[in-house]
């Protein structure tokens, strides 16, 4: 088991090292997206403790999320503008302990990723 386990980790390692920079904001997403779920689930069986790590994961998330953006580009004020809602609502969900908050945090980060597909497959980015 414990080597299953390691080459699953190994395996992870290497997808992220070795993909493209659009690819690496599209895992980000679907790590956020992870995230949410995991904390969802647990707010539903009253467990505050995972729920609140998992939503302090996807807040890094979104957090790297800004910081990468390049701001010589009209179109990343915009992407700023919701992450700083995506993230204000998946603070205050966490403050509250509130599943439908960080529902409609989940609704918009999905929404950016989904946004971000299509730019990759705009622009032939894999």
């Amino acid at each position: 088991m414990a080597q299953l386990r390691n080459a699953a980790q190994l395996y992870k390692q290497n997808s992220v090292e070795t993909a493209s920079p659009a690819k690496i904001i599209l895992m980000l997403y679907d790590g956020a997206i992870k995230f949410c779920n995991i904390a969802i689930d647990a707010l539903g069986e009253g467990d505050t403790s995972k729920a609140n790590e998992n939503i302090q994961k996807a807040e890094k998330i979104i957090v790297q999320l800004r910081v990468s953006l390049d701001m010589k580009y009209p179109v990343a004020q915009e992407f700023d503008t919701v992450y700083d809602y995506i993230y204000r609502r998946l603070v205050e969900s966490n403050m509250r302990k509130d599943a439908e908050i960080l529902k409609d945090a989940l609704k918009h980060t999905k929404t950016m990723r989904e946004t971000w597909k299509e730019v990759m497959r705009l622009n032939h980015v894999s």
